[in-house]
Protein backbone atom coordinates (compact mmCIF):
# COMPACT_ATOMS: atom_id res chain seq x y z
CA UNK A 1 0.00 0.00 0.00
CA UNK A 2 1.44 3.19 -1.20
CA UNK A 3 1.87 6.58 1.23
CA UNK A 4 -0.36 8.89 0.10
CA UNK A 5 -0.01 12.97 2.05
CA UNK A 6 -2.75 13.66 4.28
CA UNK A 7 -5.39 16.19 3.93
CA UNK A 8 -5.00 19.46 5.63
CA UNK A 9 -7.66 19.57 8.70
CA UNK A 10 -8.32 23.21 7.34
CA UNK A 11 -8.11 25.48 4.90
CA UNK A 12 -5.18 27.03 3.35
CA UNK A 13 -5.93 30.46 4.08
CA UNK A 14 -6.85 29.37 7.74
CA UNK A 15 -3.79 30.58 8.94
CA UNK A 16 -3.56 33.36 7.51
CA UNK A 17 -2.63 35.83 10.12
CA UNK A 18 0.39 33.83 10.62
CA UNK A 19 1.38 31.40 7.98
CA UNK A 20 0.28 32.59 4.90
CA UNK A 21 -2.16 30.96 1.90
CA UNK A 22 0.60 30.69 -1.00
CA UNK A 23 2.91 29.61 1.49
CA UNK A 24 0.59 26.64 3.28
CA UNK A 25 -0.16 25.53 -0.20
CA UNK A 26 3.42 25.22 -1.54
CA UNK A 27 4.42 23.86 1.19
CA UNK A 28 1.41 21.11 1.63
CA UNK A 29 1.07 20.16 -2.21
CA UNK A 30 4.63 20.72 -3.88
CA UNK A 31 6.98 20.05 -1.32
CA UNK A 32 4.77 16.99 1.25
CA UNK A 33 3.93 15.85 -1.64
CA UNK A 34 7.41 15.46 -3.44
CA UNK A 35 8.61 13.65 -0.21
CA UNK A 36 5.71 11.44 -0.59
CA UNK A 37 5.87 10.37 -4.06
CA UNK A 38 9.68 9.88 -3.58
CA UNK A 39 8.88 7.72 -0.40
CA UNK A 40 6.76 5.51 -2.16
CA UNK A 41 9.78 5.18 -5.36
CA UNK A 42 12.19 4.68 -3.06
CA UNK A 43 10.26 1.68 -0.89
CA UNK A 44 9.16 0.18 -4.02
CA UNK A 45 13.19 0.31 -5.05
CA UNK A 46 14.04 -1.14 -1.79
CA UNK A 47 11.65 -3.89 -1.74
CA UNK A 48 10.03 -2.54 1.56
CA UNK A 49 6.36 -2.99 0.65
CA UNK A 50 4.15 -3.23 3.63
CA UNK A 51 6.49 -1.59 6.03
CA UNK A 52 4.66 1.29 8.58
CA UNK A 53 6.25 4.51 8.33
CA UNK A 54 7.14 4.20 11.52
CA UNK A 55 8.76 0.94 11.27
CA UNK A 56 10.71 2.35 8.33
CA UNK A 57 12.25 5.33 10.89
CA UNK A 58 13.16 3.37 13.88
CA UNK A 59 15.09 0.92 11.68
CA UNK A 60 16.27 3.80 8.77
CA UNK A 61 20.10 2.90 9.18
CA UNK A 62 19.19 -0.48 7.47
CA UNK A 63 17.91 1.71 4.23
CA UNK A 64 18.63 3.83 1.53
CA UNK A 65 19.07 7.76 2.01
CA UNK A 66 16.15 8.39 -0.01
CA UNK A 67 14.18 6.43 2.35
CA UNK A 68 15.59 8.61 5.46
CA UNK A 69 14.89 11.69 3.77
CA UNK A 70 11.68 11.28 2.17
CA UNK A 71 10.37 9.17 5.14
CA UNK A 72 11.68 11.80 7.77
CA UNK A 73 10.07 14.32 5.34
CA UNK A 74 6.48 12.42 4.94
CA UNK A 75 6.22 11.58 9.06
CA UNK A 76 7.54 14.93 9.80
CA UNK A 77 5.06 17.18 7.96
CA UNK A 78 2.17 14.88 8.65
CA UNK A 79 2.91 15.66 12.59
CA UNK A 80 3.76 19.46 11.73
CA UNK A 81 0.07 19.95 9.71
CA UNK A 82 -1.89 18.01 12.72
CA UNK A 83 -0.62 19.81 15.54
CA UNK A 84 -1.69 23.19 13.91
CA UNK A 85 -5.25 24.97 14.14
CA UNK A 86 -6.86 28.58 13.18
CA UNK A 87 -8.61 28.04 16.76
CA UNK A 88 -6.08 26.46 18.86
CA UNK A 89 -5.79 25.15 22.36
CA UNK A 90 -3.36 27.85 24.03
CA UNK A 91 -1.66 25.82 26.39
CA UNK A 92 -1.61 22.57 27.68
CA UNK A 93 -3.41 20.89 30.68
CA UNK A 94 -2.15 17.90 33.31
CA UNK A 95 -0.78 15.47 33.09
CA UNK A 96 1.08 17.02 29.72
CA UNK A 97 1.46 20.15 31.75
CA UNK A 98 2.69 18.91 34.68
CA UNK A 99 5.39 17.56 33.37
CA UNK A 100 6.54 20.51 31.03
CA UNK A 101 6.63 21.99 34.58
CA UNK A 102 8.62 19.75 35.96
CA UNK A 103 10.99 19.42 33.00
CA UNK A 104 11.03 23.31 31.60
CA UNK A 105 10.20 24.79 34.95
CA UNK A 106 6.53 25.74 32.56
CA UNK A 107 5.36 26.87 29.35
CA UNK A 108 7.17 29.87 28.60
CA UNK A 109 10.38 27.68 29.69
CA UNK A 110 9.26 25.21 26.95
CA UNK A 111 8.75 27.84 24.60
CA UNK A 112 12.23 29.08 25.29
CA UNK A 113 13.83 25.93 24.55
CA UNK A 114 12.01 24.78 21.65
CA UNK A 115 12.67 28.54 19.62
CA UNK A 116 16.10 28.24 20.68
CA UNK A 117 16.53 24.68 19.39
CA UNK A 118 15.10 26.10 15.90
CA UNK A 119 16.98 29.40 16.21
CA UNK A 120 20.28 27.17 16.46
CA UNK A 121 19.66 24.71 13.78
CA UNK A 122 21.82 25.97 11.29
CA UNK A 123 20.52 25.50 7.44
CA UNK A 124 17.24 23.11 7.43
CA UNK A 125 15.51 21.27 9.83
CA UNK A 126 13.50 20.70 12.93
CA UNK A 127 12.79 21.87 16.75
CA UNK A 128 11.08 19.03 18.78
CA UNK A 129 9.56 18.19 21.88
CA UNK A 130 9.24 14.19 22.10
CA UNK A 131 9.16 11.96 24.59
CA UNK A 132 12.15 9.84 25.44
CA UNK A 133 12.02 6.14 26.07
CA UNK A 134 12.44 6.37 29.69
CA UNK A 135 8.71 8.81 29.55
CA UNK A 136 10.38 11.92 30.24
CA UNK A 137 10.16 14.94 27.94
CA UNK A 138 12.95 16.44 26.02
CA UNK A 139 13.62 18.92 23.27
CA UNK A 140 16.34 18.72 20.73
CA UNK A 141 17.17 20.12 16.63
CA UNK A 142 17.81 17.83 14.15
CA UNK A 143 18.74 18.15 10.46
CA UNK A 144 17.06 18.20 7.39
CA UNK A 145 13.90 15.40 7.72
CA UNK A 146 15.75 13.93 10.72
CA UNK A 147 13.56 13.23 13.55
CA UNK A 148 14.31 11.68 17.42
CA UNK A 149 12.16 8.54 15.64
CA UNK A 150 14.97 7.56 13.72
CA UNK A 151 17.71 5.01 14.60
CA UNK A 152 20.58 6.95 12.95
CA UNK A 153 19.65 9.79 16.17
CA UNK A 154 21.99 8.03 18.64
CA UNK A 155 21.92 10.74 21.17
CA UNK A 156 17.71 12.64 21.51
CA UNK A 157 15.91 9.65 20.26
CA UNK A 158 12.35 8.99 21.35
CA UNK A 159 8.87 9.90 20.22
CA UNK A 160 8.11 13.32 18.56
CA UNK A 161 4.94 14.93 19.92
CA UNK A 162 5.82 18.67 18.78
CA UNK A 163 7.71 19.43 15.63
CA UNK A 164 8.63 22.78 13.74
CA UNK A 165 9.68 22.95 10.67
CA UNK A 166 12.85 25.30 9.97
CA UNK A 167 13.65 25.01 6.72
CA UNK A 168 13.09 27.98 4.53
CA UNK A 169 10.53 27.07 2.60
CA UNK A 170 8.15 26.91 5.18
CA UNK A 171 8.53 30.87 6.12
CA UNK A 172 10.01 32.50 3.70
CA UNK A 173 7.48 34.08 1.64
CA UNK A 174 6.31 35.80 4.60
CA UNK A 175 9.02 36.38 7.03
CA UNK A 176 12.27 36.26 4.08
CA UNK A 177 14.96 35.29 6.81
CA UNK A 178 13.15 36.27 10.03
CA UNK A 179 13.40 32.99 11.31
CA UNK A 180 12.59 34.03 14.57
CA UNK A 181 9.44 36.04 13.66
CA UNK A 182 7.97 33.03 12.19
CA UNK A 183 9.00 30.63 15.45
CA UNK A 184 7.32 33.20 17.33
CA UNK A 185 4.33 33.06 15.10
CA UNK A 186 3.89 29.20 15.59
CA UNK A 187 2.92 29.46 18.86
CA UNK A 188 -0.59 31.41 17.77
CA UNK A 189 -1.16 28.26 15.71
CA UNK A 190 -0.17 25.65 17.54
CA UNK A 191 -3.20 23.58 19.23
CA UNK A 192 -2.20 21.77 22.18
CA UNK A 193 -5.24 19.71 22.48
CA UNK A 194 -3.53 17.61 19.13
CA UNK A 195 -0.11 18.05 20.99
CA UNK A 196 -1.63 15.89 24.01
CA UNK A 197 -3.55 13.82 22.11
CA UNK A 198 -0.05 12.83 20.90
CA UNK A 199 1.32 12.40 24.23
CA UNK A 200 -1.47 10.60 24.90
CA UNK A 201 -0.69 7.89 22.37
CA UNK A 202 3.20 7.64 22.88
CA UNK A 203 2.29 6.62 26.52
CA UNK A 204 0.05 4.50 25.71
CA UNK A 205 2.01 2.36 23.82
CA UNK A 206 4.91 2.24 26.50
Amino acid sequence: MSFVLPELPYAYDALDNYFDKETMTIHHQRHHQGYVNNLNQAVKDGGLEGETLEDLLRNVSKYSTAVRNNGGGHFNHSLFWSILSPSPKTAPESPLADEINKFFGGLDGLKEQLTQAGLKQFGSGWAWLYVKHNGTLAVSGTANQDNPLMDTNLTDQGFPILGVDVWEHAYYLKYQNKRADYLDAFWSVLDWSAVEKKYEEVLAAF
